[in-house]
């Protein structure tokens, strides 16, 4: 029986279950996943769980958890082992600032490039507000690759601020994102994370009927 439970929507489409189950891994949590579709039941279910009514929820003992950023303080508290915050002080600041900025931020990225990891498309017309937030993650991406020498944003392995950019870069292949090079190898580095592989391998054999819940992007 897994130590912990990780309540998510949907693989294909939900950035936000994408960020928490990365943490898990990453935290070496041993983390069953548990999917709400998005039929009212579930929906009712899900709000019980988790008052905000976001996804994903841990549940890890006596521990409830929701919130991405809230689930990567607690795991880098029990786990400190794991390595998910960077080192130095300074660091660590900046992955919390960037990391922050992504969670509370991007809206226009985020309705405008849904997150569908079965989809490409080609030619895809962007839209001002898009472009903007497309600069500035590229704008975060050089400054943190640069400082830290890549190949992930703070150095040799991913920490926290790497989950929360990992729907970005499903996001930049989907719609053919074009990008300067270094944030090209930045993107095709976290698509070859084995972690994604699997989530995405995952993304692949669900259910074309699963959809999104209304209240994420």
């Amino acid at each position: 029986m897994a130590e912990a439970t990780l309540t998510i929507s949907s693989r294909n489409y939900s950035s936000w279950s994408l960020r928490g189950w990365l943490l898990c891994r990453m935290a070496g949590l041993d983390v069953a996943v548990e999917m709400l579709s998005g039929d009212p039941a579930s929906r009712a279910e899900l709000l019980h769980l988790s008052p905000s009514f976001l996804v994903p929820r841990l549940t890890h003992g006596d521990v409830r958890v929701w919130d991405v950023l809230a689930i990567a303080q607690y795991l880098a508290e029990v786990r400190p082992q794991a390595g998910l915050l960077p080192e130095s002080l300074p660091a660590r600041a900046w992955s919390h600032a960037v990391s922050g900025e992504m969670h509370g931020g991007f809206i226009n990225l985020r309705s405008a490039l849904p997150m569908n990891l079965r989809a490409r498309y080609t030619d895809f017309k962007l839209w001002g507000g898009a472009q903007a937030d497309i600069a500035r993650v590229v704008e975060i991406w050089q400054e943190a690759l640069r400082a830290h020498g890549g190949p992930y944003l703070f150095g040799a392995r991913p920490v926290v601020a790497d989950a929360m950019y990992a729907p970005v870069c499903t996001r930049f292949v989907t719609y053919g994102v074009a990008l300067p090079p270094d944030c090209a190898a930045y993107r095709d580095t976290v698509m070859d994370w084995d972690l994604m592989r699997d989530w995405i391998a995952a993304a692949e054999d669900e259910p074309e009927e699963i959809e999104e819940l209304d209240m994420e992007f």
